[in-house]
């Protein structure tokens, strides 16, 4: 649930079965966050939330909300463009190697640029639109490669290097970026 907040911006409010109390955070979107018992009313949750507000503004790096509408409208560049890029540009590479998974996934995590699941699912970064090409087919191909080798053994790093013999340069390269929006 979110609630709309003159001085906080969108307050993102997480109702939690185990939680006997109510804790304040910031999302990785640089919201304020506020976990609260499952059973906690809308009217409870705003009335801990205004009588809570000097010990937020002291404690908490909270952003401006206009940053966060301007995270949110790159966000959604980003799945745009990403949507019309990087599901292709898979195919198109596990079709080249000849890899077979089993479907697509689009995601926004602030640490990972992509994953292979053990269902064959490989998830995809919206952030590597952010990436010069040759950084993205060096993360699609590690995700393929991942489907034969589900670790980081030396037989998946033999693999990645026969389809990307410069695989080391772009692994450093990726490192220089960041995979949140």
């Amino acid at each position: 649930m979110i609630i709309k907040d003159d001085e906080f911006g969108e307050v993102v409010v997480r109702k939690n079965p185990l939680s006997t109390s109510v804790k304040f955070t910031i999302s990785t979107s640089g919201r304020l966050q506020m976990s609260v018992p499952k059973y906690s009313s809308d009217f409870l949750i705003k009335r801990f939330l205004n009588r809570n507000r000097a010990i937020i503004r002291e404690k908490l790096p909270i952003n401006d909300p206009t940053t966060q509408r301007a995270r949110d409208a790159k966000k959604k560049i980003l799945m745009k463009q990403a949507r019309e890029y990087l599901p292709y540009r898979l195919e198109y590479q596990a079709k080249r190697f000849g890899y077979k998974y089993s479907r697509c996934r689009l995601t926004h995590a602030n640490t990972r640029w992509g994953s292979c699941s053990s269902t064959r699912t490989i998830s995809l970064n919206i952030g590597l639109m952010k990436v010069p090409e040759k950084l993205r087919d060096y993360v699609i191909i590690h995700e393929l490669a991942h489907l034969n080798h589900m670790d980081h053994s030396n037989a998946f790093w033999a693999e990645v290097g026969a389809h990307d013999p410069h695989y080391k340069d772009h692994r450093r390269r990726l490192k220089m970026f960041s995979p949140g929006v």
